[in-house]
């Protein structure tokens, strides 16, 4: 989900909450002895780009509710069981409409005559049949106030979004964004144009919207290159262009979380949960978005799960549906388990791709990072993830566990490789690194188990007000209450 336009935010911060009553304790010789097991068992001989592999070439783009997610989730639990994990489930959730991209195409009518590169946006409409030609209004205001006073001028015009204009307060325009949507169709706007910001008219894959909802009117994403000339057109007179969305759209459709777990031996109702999310945007692979993740949270099953004996609290493994359109199916699950989230101890999150690893965000908790330490220093240097970063971030599925006061940790990693390919139609398997999938892998599947095996938990749940103060430092607290999930 981490793009410009998505409903989401990072903010480095540090937030004082209350350590532990006494310091935390290195791991023991028998958890590190095991640990070294876990670690070699992915490093030789591993299987994590194996299941990348699998993951990607045999299933392409996974779009939340496609025919392709349905089949990557059953293979997903197959595998869980090859490995050995015998309690393995597909829990529904329901995603508000599909979408399937279809064909785009689009052109300068006047002044001047030639190709306009566009691509539909995620759960855009279809133009109607023909497609859909007017004067282009460029708009950088969506303030309530300006909608208001520009709406004579919107019927029957295609709206240019001036995207520099927007963002420039921030994140939050996202949220007016949304509004801004039914406003452009009740006001008679034939379309809209959204500028992407690659190079070369390229696209990235996104949606103007959260929740898997139809967008209220017919969106494209406009090439860069071309949306330069269009506004340097406007300069200088008016402009005209035409743009046809032949896309498919249906109503509500259930889907499904791929969830397995390894009980525990003595707490066995107490949990640890490691996630990351199984669908992926449609014009390349989903290889490092989230595929890694996918590929990473397999490995740790299959390296905990061969050592023969359960670590001391329970480990569950979660692969999520909806995470690009909104964090859809990891919110579905922390609704569905809400009466025993109590018992979790802790929700560790990959969705950074396959990038050189660091070590752990711990999400704005000095405490978590404290008790992280001993982990981090004894376990994870040798492995290249030995950091803690206070970052703190909503943009990904340990979001609505982390709104709980869930111990929250989402893994650290050079994100250059993830972001030069992130939503692209370049997302695919050779541009991953295999030693570097495997480093994260092992990060991931230590820091569970050494969790999981602690004689007391890493650290507690904090209270709303801690949380609220999280959000709000990172700036991203007015936006949530916007979506109505922080109340």
């Amino acid at each position: 989900m981490r793009k410009l336009l998505a409903p989401v935010i990072s903010l480095a911060l540090l937030l004082g909450v209350a350590a532990p009553a006494t310091p935390a304790q290195p791991p023991s010789a028998e958890v590190r002895q095991a640990s070294a097991r876990i670690a070699g068992s992915i490093l030789i001989g591993g299987r994590s780009y194996d299941y990348l592999q699998s993951l990607t070439d045999k299933f392409g783009g996974r779009l939340s509710g496609s025919n392709a997610y349905q089949r990557a989730a059953e293979w997903a639990a197959a595998e869980f069981r090859a490995m050995g994990v015998s309690d393995v489930r597909l829990e529904p959730f329901t995603l508000d409409a599909t979408w399937a991209r279809g064909s785009s195409r689009g052109r300068f009518v006047s002044p001047v005559e030639r190709p306009l590169h566009v691509e539909s946006l995620g759960w855009a409409p279809s133009t109607p049949a023909g497609g859909v030609r007017g004067e282009v209004v460029k708009v950088g205001d969506v303030s309530e106030k300006n909608l208001r006073a520009m709406k004579d001028r919107l019927k029957d015009r295609v709206v240019l979004l001036d995207t520099k204009s927007l963002f420039a307060e921030g994140i939050g325009a996202f949220v007016k964004l949304i509004s801004a949507q039914q406003f452009f169709k009740d006001a008679g706007a034939a379309g809209v144009l959204f500028p992407d910001r690659e190079a070369n008219n390229a696209f990235n894959a996104f949606s103007l919207n959260w929740g898997a909802k139809i967008s209220p009117l017919p969106i494209a994403g406009v090439g860069m290159e071309d949306a330069d000339l269009l506004s340097r057109l406007l300069e200088k007179g008016a402009a005209t262009v035409e743009f046809q969305l032949d896309n498919q759209t249906g109503g509500a459709a259930q889907t499904a979380n791929v969830v397995a777990e390894i009980r525990g031996r003595e707490l066995p109702d107490e949990w640890i949960i490691i996630g990351a999310h199984l669908d992926s945007w449609d014009f390349g692979t989903g290889a490092q978005d989230n595929g890694s993740g996918c590929a990473m949270v397999l490995e740790a099953a299959r390296a905990i799960a061969s050592l023969g004996r359960p670590p001391r609290r329970s480990v569950r493994f979660a692969l999520w549906g909806g995470e690009e359109q909104g964090l859809i199916g990891s919110h579905a699950y922390v609704d569905a388990h809400e009466k025993e989230l109590k018992n979790c101890v802790a929700v560790l999150n990959t969705d950074n791709g396959a990038g050189h690893p660091k070590g752990w965000k711990v999400e704005g908790r000095e405490d978590l990072s404290k008790a992280m330490q001993p982990i981090s220093r004894s376990l994870l240097e040798d492995l290249s993830g030995g950091g803690l970063s206070p970052e703190a971030s909503f943009d990904t599925d340990h979001g609505f566990f982390m709104l709980k006061g869930v111990p929250s940790l989402d893994l650290w990693v050079e994100m250059e490789p993830y972001e030069k390919i992130h939503h692209k139609a370049g997302d695919t398997l050779d541009k991953l690194d295999r030693h570097s999938l495997a480093g994260g892998a092992c990060i991931v599947a230590v820091t569970a188990y050494a969790i999981a095996e602690r004689p007391e938990r890493i650290a507690p749940h904090i209270e709303r007000g801690a949380v609220g103060e999280i959000l709000r430092k990172a700036n991203v607290l007015e936006m949530i209450r916007a979506f109505g999930f922080w109340k």
